[in-house]
């Protein structure tokens, strides 16, 4: 059962739009759907695929050759002007949860950000995704600040 993770080719763009679609299979907030949410996170991870930038990067998990996860990672600048790595996108494959391969993405989007001299990793995840937001905490992120949002 050997993993590797490895950036995301052309010929992955299936497998990702399949992960992403399990980004819309947790408790949502009643104004998202999960068609708007798989198909932005596909949309981008697919364009960041596409583009090739050392700042924007996709990344996939295999385990005995089946992709198992994804890992969508920016180098961004937050509000106030700090430099910071951001995971826009990690997920697995249903039969993958729970084996530790998202632990294995995290300590990728870890290294990935230190290695560009960034001292901060962000994330987000909506309130409703429970489980995921354990996995968080017990890698050690923490809340920094809570979005809210008001449907008109």
């Amino acid at each position: 059962m050997a993993l590797s993770i490895r950036p995301a080719v052309s010929a992955d763009v299936e497998a990702l739009a399949a992960l992403a679609r399990r980004l819309g299979a947790i408790p949502l907030p009643p104004w998202r759907s999960p068609e708007e949410i798989s198909a932005a996170d596909a949309r981008e991870m697919i364009a960041a695929v596409a583009a090739s930038s050392s700042d924007n990067e996709v990344f996939v998990a295999e385990r005995d050759g089946q992709i198992a996860g994804c890992l969508h990672m920016l180098a961004m600048s937050d509000f106030f002007g700090r430099p910071h790595a951001h995971i826009s996108v990690i997920a697995t494959s249903e039969a993958a949860e729970g084996t530790g391969i998202g632990r294995a993405l995290l300590a990728h989007a870890e290294a990935w950000a230190r290695d560009k001299g960034m001292s901060l990793l962000t994330l987000n995840v909506f309130n409703g995704n429970a489980r995921a937001r354990r996995v968080y905490e017990n890698a050690g992120f923490a809340a920094e600040t809570l979005k809210y949002a008001k449907p008109l």
